[in-house]
């Protein structure tokens, strides 16, 4: 499965959903994880709303299980969510994202708790969601 995290360092999960110009993605199994790629997203003009920098960030996140923030509106969670890609928030600003990788292989190779092995059923559509989702492009 795919986990991604907001991040400015590719050390910490320390950025904001809304504004982070950089999500690293990695592919994690109960045997570890491997680094898959780092998505950028330039913002040279400062949009007075958030929401036209949801759009492409929610879109690439389309194969994610898991994506790590520091911080994150409501709007964009219940996007993520629509998609089926579940946020989870940092404790802080100076957690590591290898700290978390490390606990999420143990905790796999173990009893998942509800809410991963509820992110990690497959995702599902339906012809609503379909539709709405075009209706929103």
């Amino acid at each position: 499965m795919k986990i991604a995290f907001t991040t400015s360092d590719g050390v910490h999960i320390n950025t904001h959903f809304g504004g982070s110009e950089q999500i690293d993605i990695y592919e994690i199994s109960d045997e570890g994880y491997q680094f898959v790629e780092s998505l950028k997203f330039n913002y040279e003009i400062q949009e007075e709303n958030n929401e036209g920098k949801l759009a492409p960030k929610i879109e690439a996140l389309g194969d994610c299980t898991i994506i790590y923030v520091f911080a994150i509106g409501g709007s964009a969670a219940a996007r993520l969510i629509k998609k089926g890609v579940t946020p989870v928030k940092a404790r802080s600003e100076e957690e590591e994202i290898s700290e978390v990788l490390n606990k999420l292989v143990k905790t796999l190779k173990g009893n998942p708790p509800p809410w991963l092995r509820k992110a990690l059923q497959p995702k599902t559509t339906n012809f609503a969601d379909e539709i709405e989702d075009e209706a929103t492009v």
